[in-house]
């Protein structure tokens, strides 16, 4: 079956469809073929009698060639029906739980389903264990204690598969402002020389407002020359480079 599978497609359920579909039709049972394709994608096993490291060959057929997580239904042990704790030890090791048990909830009515336990595996006997990178999460339908689903997976310090992305571009380092102010203006300069029209003169347009300009009496002489004070310094301060002599003013 898993090698019929093209690239990219893999088995990758949420929380909830662990729970609210393969453990429930597990426990509910269901025809002939729901029952067939469970089996296959998710295996009955008693995951204590293996080391986790051995675990991936009884994986599932749509898990055979999963490298980051298999899953298996676990039955319960003898001691857990008659209100004991599990025996969680394996050849080699132990598995510890860890933190606090928390729910799994529905999005639909957004109620609790299931349980989630996280556990670490510990070579060596406890408590003298040695701490390994192998973790499971084991999940239980409320109200159904008699089997229990178990995702297995190695701790990585980096990105899984299924969160790699193609790294973007380098970004180019961002110019200094004062930097970029000069560019800018070196290129001003450069336009200017490129675009220069020695026998066309500028012409600037009369404005249009009385106090600026006027004729008739002795102010507008004054307004004028003032006018064009203030026009040099403007382009002073911006470092213009205009042929202020060629101006053909109106």
């Amino acid at each position: 079956m898993a090698d019929y599978l093209p690239p990219g497609f893999r088995f990758y359920p949420t929380e909830e469809e662990l729970v609210s579909f393969y453990l429930f039709h597990k426990l509910q049972g269901g025809t002939q073929d729901l029952i067939r394709a469970l089996d296959q994608t998710i295996p009955l096993l008693n995951i204590y009698l293996f080391n986790p490291w051995d675990l991936p060959q009884f994986a599932g057929e749509v898990c055979k060639r999963d490298e980051e997580q298999w899953f298996f239904f676990i039955p319960r042990q003898e001691s857990e029906a008659r209100g004991g704790r599990p025996k969680r030890v394996t050849a080699n090791g132990y598995w510890k739980a860890t933190g606090s048990p928390t729910y799994v909830y529905s999005s639909n009515t957004h109620r609790s389903i299931g349980v989630k336990r996280s556990m670490v595996f510990y070579n060596g006997r406890a408590p003298k264990g040695t701490k390994t990178q192998w973790k499971m999460n084991e999940y239980k339908l409320i109200g159904y204690p008699k089997l229990s689903l178990c995702r297995i997976y190695k701790k990585s310090k980096s990105l899984r598969a299924f969160d790699r992305r193609p790294q973007p571009p380098p970004l180019e380092a961002p110019i200094p402002p004062k930097k970029c102010l000069e560019t800018q203006h070196n290129a001003g300069d450069q336009f200017a020389d490129d675009q220069k029209l020695p026998n066309l003169p500028l012409t600037v347009e009369r404005a249009s407002s009385p106090e600026s300009f006027s004729s008739g009496d002795g102010h507008g002489e004054a307004a004028t020359t003032n006018y064009n004070m203030q026009l040099k310094m403007e382009v002073d301060n911006y470092e213009l480079v205009w042929d202020w002599s060629r101006l053909n003013w109106l």
